[in-house]
């Protein structure tokens, strides 16, 4: 029972570090493309958005799911 909580907990850890980093370079890469050619800037920024949407809401999910198992052996 421990260990589940122990593993929920740090999968919840995981999934926020790796939508941290995920997050993190999309935005390094598209101010570097938005740099070298300003005038795709709207278009860079409208995938840049769109793909950290979809980040956050795999890692939402993945969240959810941990905090679901948590609650499934904690009580």
């Amino acid at each position: 029972m421990n260990l589940a909580l122990l593993g929920a907990a740090v999968g919840a850890a995981l999934a926020v570090i790796g939508a941290g980093i995920g997050i993190g370079k999309i935005g390094a890469s598209a101010v570097e493309s938005m740099a070298r050619q300003p005038e795709a800037t709207k278009d860079i920024q409208g995938a840049m958005i769109l793909t950290a949407a979809l980040i956050e809401g795999v890692t939402l999910f993945a969240i959810v799911v941990c905090f679901l198992i948590q609650l499934k052996f904690a009580g």
